[in-house]
């Protein structure tokens, strides 16, 4: 199965590497954000041709918050962002300083290298996301929206019991409920 993934990943990375309408892309994000606001909204700094959430982020009416990449097969920490300046962190991340306040989302934009219309989602490989959505799920709802160009889209992704899937797929083209 990893062999599988990683070809399929590096299909959608190619894929991604044309992009996208990402007015489009940010018109559909917001109008998708708009029900949860004052809900803790985790977005990320997007690095290298990834699908950019921050006219969203800005657009939110609540608290804004930026994963933090603490170790090798760790979940994420996510804490509070008001525009400062960010420092590097592992893997090309950036992320607010040790100083921001912790804060739990309840709503996540999830950077994605490729989806599936089952809401299965392919990262960079880390597993960050996944160890990170089932810890939140198991003390209560959130919602994990994946960010994407349509171009990104596969055809099925091998799912593992360790994948945690998507709620929504926001991409240039719309917004997609997945089909489980």
């Amino acid at each position: 199965m990893t062999a599988d993934k990683a070809r399929l990943r590096a299909q959608a990375l190619a894929a991604r590497a044309a992009g996208g309408d990402g007015q489009a892309l940010s018109r559909h994000l917001i109008a998708t954000l708009t029900p949860h606001a004052r809900a803790v909204l985790a977005g990320y700094w997007p690095m290298r041709d990834e699908a950019d959430p921050r006219a969203a982020m800005a657009a939110h009416d609540g608290p804004l918050v930026l994963p933090v990449v603490t170790g090798k097969a760790r979940p994420l920490v996510f804490r509070r962002w008001r525009g400062e300046a960010l420092v590097p962190g592992p893997f090309g991340t950036a992320h607010p300083a040790d100083s921001a306040e912790v804060l739990t989302p309840r709503v996540l934009i999830v950077p994605l290298a490729g989806f599936d219309r089952q809401g299965n989602r392919l990262g960079y490989g880390g597993g960050f996301y996944d160890r990170t959505l089932e810890l939140l799920r198991e003390s209560g709802p959130v919602t994990a929206i994946g960010l994407a160009y349509a171009c990104q889209q596969l055809d099925l992704i091998p799912a593992e019991p360790t994948d945690q899937p998507l709620d929504l797929i926001v991409t240039d083209d719309g917004v997609l409920t997945p089909m489980r």
